[in-house]
């Protein structure tokens, strides 16, 4: 089998998954993102916030994202109150992410919201909302994969996988991540009329 080399590709792998409007904005948010996010001070919370909001991110107060941390698209990032991202943590949010009040995405985690249909010819890709409940902790190195969520005050174990929603209120830890215990709903007192 020979190929015209002249002739443009036809190959469904080749195809980009996001219309140019799509890239050329996330092409401006990662030059303000290496130029003013990424430089600014530990302590700066507020002026990553700002720029975050800039971008399209609704934020309540009190958020903390660290200057390490990324976001992928700031436009689908919905956080309540007093949200902690860490250092070297990554949203990837084609979709909405909503992070609800005093949720923490520790160092190094991972939330995925995004994946390809690796059974159809155009390995086509798909991505999802998602929600990381209020009061739920990603441990350092904890991963969040597409289409799962987490529950209100639920955990997720340090270099753990959840493949499947956490329940609220559970433990998790493992690859895959299983329930291995509940966390004490006294130990959060602001979802215990939930």
């Amino acid at each position: 089998m020979t190929t015209d080399l002249t002739q443009p590709s036809v190959d469904p792998h080749l195809q980009a998954s996001y219309s140019v409007s799509n890239r050329a904005r996330r092409a401006v948010w990662n030059l303000f993102y290496a130029l003013f996010f990424r430089t600014s001070p530990r302590p700066f919370h507020g002026w990553r916030s700002m720029i975050l909001r800039l971008f399209g991110a609704k934020l309540a107060p009190n958020c903390h994202f660290y200057p390490k941390c990324r976001i992928w698209a700031p436009w689908n990032l919905v956080c309540e109150e007093a949200v902690g991202v860490g250092d070297d943590a990554e949203l990837y949010n084609p979709s909405l992410l909503t992070i609800g009040s005093h949720a923490v995405v520790s160092q190094g985690a991972y939330v995925c919201g995004a994946t390809h249909l690796y059974n159809e010819p155009s390995f086509r890709l798909v991505s999802y909302p998602m929600r990381i409940g209020a009061y739920s902790w990603v441990c350092a190195k904890a991963i969040v994969s597409p289409g799962v969520n987490v529950g209100d005050g639920a955990i997720l174990a340090m270099a753990s996988l959840a493949t499947k929603d956490l329940e609220p209120f559970g433990v998790y830890a493992g690859m895959p991540a299983r329930k291995v215990k509940d966390r004490d709903r006294a130990a959060v007192p602001a979802l215990l009329k939930k």
